[in-house]
């Protein structure tokens, strides 16, 4: 297996077909997509695989997959996607994860966004990242923070509905 980059313990890869059925099982889980306005259906989430392919050809980088390097384990994602919403950043990289319930607060999260940032303002030559989640998302927030970002607003998700308790989100930069 080609992996683009690693971190101490994490591998970051192209999506594999054996992704798709782990991928699935965890975007059906209602803990894992609580931020999430619903859970994914087996169709969908395997369309987001295809849009996370779509965009590493397009731009070089998206969404990838992780996995542990003890053993191979298909953890989730980890990476960046260009920002196309009208929002500050629009046309900057956003990065983001979702892993699996079974590896939260290892650490993992912090870890692998903190190695994308290095390949995006290393190899990818960026000069800004941005995040966004929901404001009642404290852990994703919480990594913004670990990883050297800072607050720079809060706005309200255009694809959200209005008075959902995901719509208000924070936004987060870093500048290389």
């Amino acid at each position: 297996m080609d992996y683009l980059f690693e971190s101490k313990r994490l591998r970051f890869r192209r999506w594999k077909n054996t992704d798709r059925d782990k991928f699935a099982d965890m975007s059906k889980d209602v803990e894992v997509m609580r931020y999430f306005p619903k859970t994914m259906s087996k169709k969908q989430a395997d369309q987001l695989i295809e849009r996370f392919e779509t965009h590493m050809d397009d731009k070089g980088y998206t969404m990838w997959a992780v996995e542990r390097k003890e053993d191979g384990a298909f953890m989730g994602f980890i990476g960046m996607l260009e920002i196309t919403m009208e929002i500050e950043g629009k046309g900057s990289a956003e990065i983001g994860w979702r892993l699996d319930k079974k590896f939260w607060k290892k650490g993992y999260a912090t870890e692998g966004a903190e190695a994308c940032l290095a390949y995006a303002f290393g190899p990818l030559n960026m000069n800004e990242v941005y995040s966004f989640t929901a404001l009642i998302n404290q852990p994703s927030e919480t990594v913004m923070k670990r990883i050297g970002m800072t607050k720079v607003g809060e706005f309200d998700h255009p694809k959200l509905e209005k008075n959902s308790p995901l719509e208000r989100h924070v936004l987060y930069r870093i500048k290389r």
